[in-house]
């Protein structure tokens, strides 16, 4: 019985949606904009998190990174910092030979370029001079071409790995492998170019618009004793070995090797991956609370012309609603019947604007490569939101229109 009454007042509430067209329009464009505000904001959330967590992956959750600069300033003044040396091969050496907890190291410089082939050239490009062990820290994929070997790293061979990006300024569509271009003037053999990854990382620069060069090589054209040199330690642990046993670890090595006095402090950074994702995720919780701000707004405009229309509706079949009455329609079927048409108007505005987002994430994906998609969750969400909307705009129509005398309801139409 209640399947057939709801089947019933489903029924009248698409006649009602059908015939009053214009007015379907304007109740259902506050919802939408609401819909479309906060659902949005979700996406690019989901989104931005799922670039920070592919990003951090890349770095590893079992790895540190030594570096001059810390990525969150404490206690220590920026003036103070600049006078810290910078992480040197020695301090990579020392990690090497006497850490316990250490599965392997790298040591790498970042410092641009200008990178020639032919006529063509990337000016102020990233390079990358780092020890063989990079690609045991560093997650990545060559997808064409290979990697460094021990020996080319070891006695800095003028080799080169290139990101896609650079592939493309450089060679366009031709097959970089094998091909020599010129960085800072010295010519340089290419062994393989990088996999695309794509926007979206924040934890480092990415392996699309850069070059990696072994940093043996790298030292004729980068100062590595320059006191202000890009460079970082990254520290990966043994099985079984905690980021912080680790960083424990290695702050007393890099202290011995410094020969830092007890009372001094550490003259150098520990930096985790960690830290990035606590920061992102108190920006991201401002923005949903911003979101639902914003779409909380346009929802509740829309709630009151939802309910404003639905008054209008319960005016106007007023003679119907005496008619049902008179012929033994009981209260729970006139309220359930005006409830399911506010609701069906919410949600179908709710759906609107989440294909007003799903067309927007296609334009932006085709115009910028982003990868954003709207989840299945969110379209969940808009609909539970949006039918929530029609429920309680709706209630207070419905409700007058269910506890209408049937006599006045029918001398109201001839009136």
């Amino acid at each position: 019985m209640f399947f057939k009454l709801l089947k019933e007042s489903f029924i009248f509430a698409v006649n009602s949606v059908v015939v009053n067209k214009l007015r379907t329009f304007l109740s259902l464009f506050g919802i939408t904009i609401g819909i479309f505000s906060i659902i949005s904001v979700f996406t690019v959330i989901d989104w931005m998190g799922k670039a920070v967590h592919d990003s951090i992956s890349t770095l590893g959750d079992n790895v540190i990174y030594v570096d001059k600069w810390p990525w969150t300033f404490g206690n220590v003044k920026w003036w103070d910092i600049i006078k810290w040396p910078a992480i040197s091969i020695k301090d990579y050496e020392a990690i090497l030979n006497k850490s316990t907890k250490a599965k392997t190291a790298c040591l790498y410089v970042y410092q641009n370029e200008m990178l020639k082939y032919k006529k063509n050239q990337a000016s102020d490009a990233g390079v990358i001079a780092a020890t063989h062990e990079f690609e045991n820290v560093r997650s990545f994929e060559i997808e064409n071409g290979r990697y460094f070997s021990p020996e080319e790293s070891a006695t800095g061979k003028n080799a080169a790995i290139i990101g896609y990006e650079v592939a493309n300024r450089l060679f366009e569509k031709a097959n970089p492998v094998g091909k020599q271009i010129t960085i800072a003037g010295y010519r340089t053999n290419i062994v393989g170019v990088f996999k695309k990854e794509g926007k979206g990382g924040i934890s480092d620069n990415g392996m699309d618009e850069v070059t990696l060069v072994p940093f043996n090589y790298a030292k004729n054209f980068i100062n590595m004793r320059n006191n202000f040199i890009d460079a970082i330690l990254m520290i990966k642990a043994k099985d079984g070995v905690t980021t912080q046993e680790l960083s424990d670890e290695t702050v007393q090595v890099l202290r011995a090797i410094r020969r830092l006095r007890p009372e001094e402090i550490d003259n150098f950074s520990i930096n985790k991956a960690s830290v990035i994702t606590q920061q992102f995720d108190a920006v991201f919780v401002g923005i949903k609370i911003g979101g639902w701000i914003i779409g909380g707004f346009s929802i509740l405009v829309g709630g009151f012309g939802i309910a404003n229309i639905m008054f209008v509706s319960v005016r106007e079949r007023t003679n119907i609603i005496g008619i049902q009455k008179a012929l033994g329609a009981k209260r729970s079927f006139i309220l359930q019947q005006f409830l399911t048409e506010s609701v069906l108007l919410s949600v179908i505005g709710g759906l609107l604007g989440v294909l007003m987002i799903f067309i927007g994430t296609l334009v932006i994906n085709y115009l910028y490569e982003l990868n954003m998609h709207i989840t299945l969750g969110n379209v969940i969400l808009a609909v539970i939101i949006s039918a929530v909307i029609g429920i309680v705009a709706g209630y207070a129509p419905a409700y007058s229109a269910a506890k209408m005398n049937p006599v006045d309801a029918i001398g109201y139409s001839f009136g």
